[in-house]
């Protein structure tokens, strides 16, 4: 068996580890634009588009 240092060092790893896939999954939904962002400057369904700045 394992000393409880050894076990204290895998779970402090382990719990580090987790928290950093957590972040990351966190800030890739932010990075991830949603269906009315992504549309918002192409206008009302119906209508037509808004002219292209030049």
């Amino acid at each position: 068996m394992a000393s409880f240092t050894q076990v204290s060092k895998r779970k402090r790893a382990n719990r580090q580890r987790k928290a950093g896939r957590a972040r990351k999954a966190k800030m890739a939904q932010n990075s991830t634009l949603s269906y009315e962002a992504l549309f918002a400057g192409c206008g009302e369904p119906g209508e037509p588009a808004p002219k292209a700045q030049a």
